[in-house]
């Protein structure tokens, strides 16, 4: 790998730049098989899982380790089913159900509203934003109703099903997984400030995909009206595939070189580290080794250093990095 495709930061206090090294600062590229739903690999029970939830017309709960692909599968879903984009609503801990289907921008309304010669009279419209399920109700309806109301990119859609995702539930307040499930069966809603009301034909019902990260235990009437599937961490083959969907792979780093960063991954997965890395940090880390063509059993003069610093990505807390570059010194010692 050469100088001006990754060691573009010296920070020696020499005064270097790229211009006197004769190098470059490159565009920032997002490998786009990282985020392309495609590329997307289920395993066979989560499959079963959307299937049944497809049938029945229930909301589809995941849990899995951060970075095992729970909210890639709503992007996943809508691809398949050539729907739109996945709408999102990522949750809080202040949020409620009003929330689920648009917000009322009271400050910015009240600030703009202040006494100003010559100023328009405002319309509360203009400060009202839509969010998931709002939007998917406007989405079931012609263009003529619903474009008013969308933003440009959901223009000319409709009427159509949607995908929802209702990221990190567990995050809520008690009431508001009940609150869920309630709003979806009715399929209307009311802007208060408005006083316009929007229904929708059950038809139209969107695919709801929840996730938590199991950080508090969901009421039970909840779970009892969902399809529950929990994502396990990838074996070494399903890996293997993820990889090879995902990362462009050189012609330098062969399939014996990524079995054997599958293997020392699954390793440093045993150590027992403090926050462990899942399926996104090993993309990320896989880019590392395939950029700079590392076979981690078989390390060049040089490719130790460029090991350790690549720990960076997996390793998301001062302890759990130190324990890595220990296990590294260990290894080479």
């Amino acid at each position: 790998m050469s100088e001006n495709n990754f060691h573009l930061y010296t920070g020696d206090g020499a005064g270097a730049t790229l211009v006197s090294r004769n190098l470059r600062l490159p565009m920032f590229e997002r490998p786009g098989s990282l985020d392309d739903p495609a590329g997307y690999i289920a395993e066979k029970g989560l499959r079963d899982a959307v299937n049944v939830a497809l049938a029945l017309g229930q909301p589809l709960l995941l849990t899995g380790e951060p970075g095992t692909g729970k909210t890639q599968l709503a992007a996943s879903l809508a691809y398949e089913l050539t729907l739109p984009a996945p709408l999102v609503f990522n949750v809080k801990t202040t949020s409620g159900a009003r929330d689920l289907f648009y917000r009322y921008d009271a400050l910015g309304h009240f600030h703009d509203a202040q006494p100003q010669f010559g100023k328009p009279q405002l319309e509360i419209e203009n400060y009202i934003s839509y969010e998931a399920f709002g939007l998917a109700v406007l989405l079931s309806k012609t263009p003529q109703e619903a474009d008013p109301f969308l933003p440009a990119k959901l223009r000319g859609k409709g009427p159509t099903r949607s995908v929802v995702l209702i990221d990190e539930i567990d995050k809520a307040p008690r009431d508001l997984p009940n609150d869920v499930l309630n709003e979806i069966e009715s399929m209307s809603f009311t802007v208060k400030e408005t006083g316009r009301s929007f229904e929708s034909d059950q038809r139209y019902r969107p695919i709801l995909v929840l996730t938590s990260n199991s950080e508090k235990n969901l009421p039970d009437a909840f779970l009892r009206r969902c399809v529950f599937y929990h994502i396990s961490f990838p074996d070494r083959e399903r890996l293997k595939q993820i990889v090879q969907r995902r990362v462009s792979l050189s012609s330098g780093f062969t399939p014996a070189m990524l079995d054997h960063a599958i293997r020392h991954f699954e390793e440093i997965r045993e150590l027992g580290l403090r926050k462990q890395p899942a399926t996104a940090e090993f993309l990320d880390w896989a880019q590392i080794l395939n950029r700079m063509e590392i076979d981690v059993n078989d390390l060049k003069p040089g490719q130790a250093e460029a090991l350790a610093f690549s720990y960076a990505t997996l390793a998301k807390t001062r302890e759990d990095f130190e324990r890595l570059r220990e296990r590294l010194s260990g290894s080479t010692d």
